[in-house]
């Protein structure tokens, strides 16, 4: 189900009302129905998926914690091969397969595995990440086992932030799940106020950028230099409000219940250094792999080549992670040597960073990480390494840059998308200091909001781009 979507309004008021009218445990199996409902919209068979490594790790989180010696460590493993196993086959086999049948193919041998024709299902990587926390953290020791199973199963399941994200850690959700909140019109006015200014990043700007971004990434063949910079400049601001706003959608309607999501993104395009935009962007991602992977394989404890390495193959698997393509590793993989060149700038020829004046240092850092960051998303965001390799050049052909920039825009709305940008990155923070104490202010600064969404929104069911990872 769609968060910009008539269905979900529906769907969320339904299951609010009916969430503050039952005692807890008549919420609990209310929200897990309703999550299940959420999910089954999609594709019903793919609940399936959910429920066995729900079960899988239910019962491998009681009997860690009952465990000892290497006991544990196998059911650990038993796990995550179950969690890993599901998303390696519905989300790699095919990527996987086709590089095996490229091999084979100087060989002039044709691979012996079959592809697989299936869509891959929803928010996988989502909810796979967060229930392997569960299993990690009760076998480090810093959560106790969940005996409830269907507290443990809407853990997984909670439909907020199932598809999409944040990725919870169990020691923030799993005690939520056991208290009981009473309803409060503060967290009412603080929710409905997030959802109204993640959909208005969702469909007032995302999409309404992803009119010219699709135009130009389609077939970047036809298009000049200029237009294809405009359009990745749209893109790094499309992606960011299309997930951002799902995690303001997230976050406030699980406020509405009482329920408190951690943060995902802290206006990351404002970050000075590229360590600092990976502190500010989709956060839970990035503290993920930093606890489960990076920190494992040694972090900055070890030698500093093989800190180089640690950091370079974290991000390669970032990148992994975000989709079954070499796009994907590469972008993920220009930002682990963004890191690796900072720091063997910092730590060899100890260049200094602040030799402009003090006026200018922080724009020109803010600048430089900002067109880093971009020039990244084009390999997110192209068709295949052709294309990146298209727009690459010709963004960097200056002698295009005269000619006239196509769109199927006229200049009225491109000015109109302009200002959006503009707006977007003077009042990013708005919403986090606005006085939802004052009545007043919270229902006419709402019914702007939504009004404008309703007014200047693009509804063409247009997906989250994150569902599809």
């Amino acid at each position: 189900m769609l968060f910009n979507s008539l269905q979900f309004v529906f769907f969320f008021i339904v299951v609010t009302l009916a969430y503050f009218s039952l005692p807890h445990r008549g919420r609990i199996w209310l929200l897990l129905l309703a999550s299940c409902y959420f999910y089954a919209v999609f594709k019903p068979i793919y609940i399936l998926i959910l429920f066995v490594t729900i079960v899988v790790d239910y019962f491998a989180g009681i009997l860690i914690a009952d465990a000892t010696g290497k006991k544990r460590k196998w059911l650990l493993v038993l796990s995550l091969i179950t969690n890993i196993g599901f998303l390696a086959y519905f989300k790699y086999y095919n990527f996987l397969n086709t590089n095996l049948a490229i091999l084979l193919s100087k060989f002039d041998t044709p691979t012996p595995f079959a592809f697989l024709d299936f869509a891959l299902p929803i928010g996988l990587s989502f909810h796979t990440f967060q229930a392997m926390s569960y299993t990690i953290e009760v076998y480090r020791g810093n959560q106790k086992a969940e005996k409830d199973f269907v507290i443990y199963s809407l853990y997984v399941m909670f439909y907020p932030q199932l598809v999409a994200g944040p990725i919870e850690r169990p020691q923030n959700l799993l005690w939520q799940f056991h208290s009981f909140f009473k309803y409060d019109f503060g967290n009412l006015k603080e929710g409905l106020m997030r959802i109204a200014w993640g959909m208005f990043k969702k469909v007032v700007i995302a999409d309404r950028l992803s009119l010219v971004v699709d135009y130009c990434y389609d077939n970047p063949q036809d298009h000049n230099g200029l237009t294809l910079l405009i359009g990745t400049i749209f893109f790094t601001f499309q992606i960011y409000c299309d997930f951002s706003g799902y995690s303001d959608i997230a976050i406030g309607t699980a406020r509405v219940m009482g329920f408190k999501l951690m943060e995902n993104f802290d206006t990351p395009y404002f970050s000075t250094s590229i360590s600092e935009f990976w502190r500010r962007w989709h956060i839970s991602l990035s503290g993920w792999f930093r606890d489960y992977l990076y920190i494992p394989m040694g972090g900055n404890r070890v030698s500093e080549g093989r800190k180089y390495f640690n950091r370079f193959f974290v991000f390669m698997m970032s990148g992994l992670w975000h989709g079954a393509a070499w796009t994907f590793v590469i972008w993920g993989a220009l930002h682990g040597l963004y890191l690796i060149m900072a720091q063997i700038r910092d730590k060899y020829f100890k260049l200094k960073t602040n030799i402009l004046p003090g006026f200018l240092s922080k724009p020109f850092h803010l600048a430089f990480t900002f067109i880093l960051v971009m020039l990244t998303w084009v390999f997110f965001r192209a068709k295949g390494l052709t294309n990146a390799k298209i727009i690459l050049q010709k963004i960097f052909s200056f002698g295009s840059y005269g000619q006239t920039i196509d769109s199927p825009l006229n200049n009225v709305e491109m000015a109109f998308c302009w200002l959006l940008i503009a707006g977007l990155l003077l009042k990013e923070r708005f919403y986090k200091v606005i006085d939802t104490n004052n009545t007043t202010k919270f229902y006419i600064l709402f019914i702007v909001l939504m009004t404008v969404c309703y007014f200047f929104g693009v509804f063409e069911s247009n997906q989250f781009i994150y569902f599809q990872f």
